[in-house]
This record gives structure tokens, sequence and C-alpha cells, in this order.
């Protein structure tokens, strides 16, 4: 079966940092999305696969406009630790509230004296990936997923 809307594509993934080749992450379990536009992956990944079929294999180049976006400097917050519950971490994340009022994640990036850093970006916000894929399956979407716009059942979304 080919890559088309509304088909279920099951694939394995590497992904590193295209300038420096360091490994992200390596795909233990599959990843599985509903193809079609319905933002379930990368633009530029589904267009890379539309029409292909299991067993196909390409790498990717993703600028940062086409993976997790460029990094925008007004997601940064400094904030007084006293304003922290005991035991705040480097790494830990915490949900604000962006410019908008909209709930945010933050990532605790430095704590430095009485003052914690945070940042709102993605941790890959403004880094050119490679992105290694092979396609380990493909079939019809039920009318579920396709309702729901997701994949439902192994490795996809459970209700």
């Amino acid at each position: 079966m080919k890559i088309e809307s509304n088909a279920v594509v099951t694939l394995l993934y590497r992904l590193a940092d295209a300038s420096t080749r360091q490994l992200i992450e390596d795909s233990r379990e599959p990843m599985v999305y509903l193809h079609g536009g319905y933002g379930n992956t990368f633009p530029k990944l589904e267009a890379a696969l539309e029409g292909q079929e299991k067993g196909f294999k390409t790498t990717l180049t993703l600028s940062p406009e086409d993976a997790f976006g460029a990094r925008d400097e007004s997601l940064l917050r400094t904030i007084p630790k006293s304003e922290f519950p005991p035991g705040v971490k480097v790494g830990g994340q915490l949900e604000l509230r962006d410019d908008q009022g909209q709930p945010h994640a933050f990532t605790v990036a430095k704590i430095k004296g009485p003052q914690v850093l945070l940042d709102g970006n993605h941790p890959l916000a403004g880094k050119t990936l490679s992105l290694s894929v092979t396609v380990t399956g493909v079939r019809s979407a039920t009318a579920e997923e396709i309702a729901h716009r997701h994949v439902h059942g192994e490795h996809g979304h459970h209700h």
C-alpha cells in the first residue's frame, strides 16, 4: 500500500544534530502517525513519504523552521527561587503562563543564586536536524482514527 492521505504509517527513526552529527534520539519503539496533514509529524517528513511504501528509507535535513522552530527569546524567564517549591532542579519542568496568558511548559535552564532561569523553547528549537527514517508499515486508517485525527491502538493513542 502506498502512503497517502488517511494512511497509518509506522516507521523507525534516528534524529541527530545536523551540524555536530551527535545522535539525539534513536527510536526503540516504532513511531506511528496518521498521514495527511493532521499535524501528527513534520510536514517536510509527510511530503517526503507521500506515495512511498513499506521499506522506503530516507534521510532529511530539517531546518529549525521545518522542525521545532527558531528560538524565541521572549520565552526566557527569570523568577526568584523563593517562588519555587524546595528541590527545584535544572532540567525540571514547570507550567507557567506565556505572554498571551496561555499555559506553557518551561524548563529550568539554570539556578543562579536566588534566581531561576526558565526557558519555554523546545529543547531542539533553533537546531538544524538530520532525520533518518525507515517505513516499517502502512495501512488504511479506521473511520474512528480519521474522525479523531490520530492513530489508535498499539503505539498510537489510547482512549
